[in-house]
């Protein structure tokens, strides 16, 4: 599976509609930690039990407004279109698979 990139247009598709677990990287070109971050989800691909989506706060402040992403990088996890979990900031790769499992 591939890692999604999603936009204001996508994103109900995408991650509300969406039957499995989603994890949506709220992130920008220029951050250094979600640079760190992207070999991490990378490497999930295919592995974590969770669909990975990213979502470039740049390019779509109105979502990130709405989930009130005010630092990045953000990790939210969604469950049958709810939000179920949160993380912000560089989390490891176990941090991030017990988020996805939390």
């Amino acid at each position: 599976m591939a890692i999604v990139h999603a936009n204001a247009q996508t994103f109900p598709q995408e991650v509300l509609q969406s039957s499995e677990t989603v994890l949506v990287d709220f992130w920008a070109a220029w951050c250094g930690p979600c640079k760190m971050l992207a070999p991490i989800l990378e490497e999930l691909d295919g592995v974590a039990p969770c669909k990975i989506v990213k979502v470039d706060v740049d390019e779509n402040r109105a979502l990130a407004l709405q989930y009130a992403v005010a630092s990045i990088p953000t990790l939210l996890v969604f469950r049958n279109g709810q939000l179920v979990n949160r993380s912000v900031g560089l989390i490891s790769r176990e941090d991030v698979l017990k988020l996805v499992q939390a």
